[in-house]
């Protein structure tokens, strides 16, 4: 079996591919991942999660028997996921993205799986929160200018519609965009109750440091790259009141995301931030889905995932009981987090849109 993990500007996605590859010798594994240029803070964790999850899977034995032989290479942040998945698809090889971006799924391809929330599931769930509890009846919306903020935008406009919240201003911005005067000066000028940042990492953390210095008081609430413990490094206190809706953190109170973190601390003596947990986490999906069809087959492998469940008390590394639907997008826990004194705080565990049998 040839595996091949894919980490993409935009879409920061996991591909791993099974394909025939003989039944002896080690399983090659190639990432494809951003280790340089505007995702490389996503790049490098997920890169290192998946390094753990091997270095684990090998130390138990590897899958059916067979150790995996890890490689990574830098995609310089050039997204190439939507275009990478057309040829995987001709050659059967099931992908496993962490990109959010809700049209990945939408194309129909058999061959794509997720390790993270479509947009379309984990927009709702925020514009919700946002109208119930944050009381907000207008949002400004700061977004990257890319795939991932394009989708991300359109998804929480539809979202804010349907819950009767105003989007006062549409504000959009480039990737690798260092000053954000302008942008945040059009969120005061808007006057609305509250905004919403989506934008990579680096990014929000220049965002947040801007809002703070323009003094703005209102509800800063956003997604996963909000408060991601990079962001929360480069942007000092600015981060300090940050909400955000997650799929994964390491500050979750479940014992088995302790354990991780513990571990990923100990590895590369810093805390991983939700990519270096899809990283992990897809590469326990290979395991448990390659050994529950007892053989090294893509298309088989893509045919049992499909509806499938994956539970932790079966695999320890999935970190959250998971279910794959007929499109390939994810169900599982979330959660709700505020940034204080530098430190990602859970405020609420959010349970699967569906319960999880």
């Amino acid at each position: 079996m040839k595996q091949v993990l894919r980490n993409t500007a935009a879409a920061f996605a996991l591909a791993a591919a099974t394909a025939a590859f003989g039944q002896q010798g080690p399983v090659a594994i190639v990432g494809l991942m951003e280790l340089s240029g505007t995702g490389a803070t996503a790049g490098t964790n997920f890169d290192n999660g998946v390094k753990l999850a091997v270095k684990e899977i090998n130390a138990a034995g590897g899958i059916l028997g067979r150790k995996i032989e890890y490689t990574s290479m830098d995609t310089q942040s050039s997204g190439s996921f939507i275009v990478s998945m057309v040829e995987t698809k001709r050659a059967e090889i099931p992908n496993f993205t962490g990109g959010e971006a809700a049209n990945i799924t939408q194309q129909g391809n058999p061959y794509v799986f997720r390790t993270s929330f479509t947009q379309s599931t984990a927009m709702p769930k925020l514009a919700r929160y946002i109208k119930d509890t944050v009381k907000a009846k207008s949002v400004a919306m700061v977004w990257v200018n890319n795939d991932f903020g394009k989708g991300g935008r359109d998804s929480m406009s539809k979202a804010l519609e349907a819950q009767g919240i105003k989007v006062a201003a549409d504000i959009s911005t480039d990737p690798g965009q260092v000053d954000f005067s302008a942008a945040v000066l059009k969120v005061k000028q808007s006057n609305a109750d509250a905004v919403f940042v989506y934008t990579n990492e680096e990014e929000s953390a220049r965002a947040l440091r801007e809002l703070k210095k323009q003094g703005y008081d209102k509800p800063i609430i956003g997604e996963t790259t909000l408060t991601g413990q990079k962001v929360i490094e480069l942007a000092g206190d600015a981060a300090n009141g940050a909400i955000a809706h997650v799929g994964l953190t390491v500050d979750a109170p479940q014992p088995g995301i302790k354990a991780f973190d513990e571990k990923f601390q100990k590895e590369y003596k810093y805390k991983s931030d939700h990519n270096g947990m899809k990283g992990y986490t897809g590469m326990y999906v290979v395991k448990a889905m390659t050994e529950r069809i007892k053989k090294f087959d893509g298309k088989e492998f893509a045919k049992t995932l499909h509806g499938a469940t994956i539970k932790v008390k079966d695999y320890p590394g999935v970190l959250l009981d998971v279910h794959f639907d007929n499109n390939g997008d994810l169900d599982r826990e979330s959660f709700l987090v505020k940034v204080e004194k530098g430190k990602q705080v859970v405020t609420a565990t959010l349970p699967p849109v569906n319960p999880i049998q």
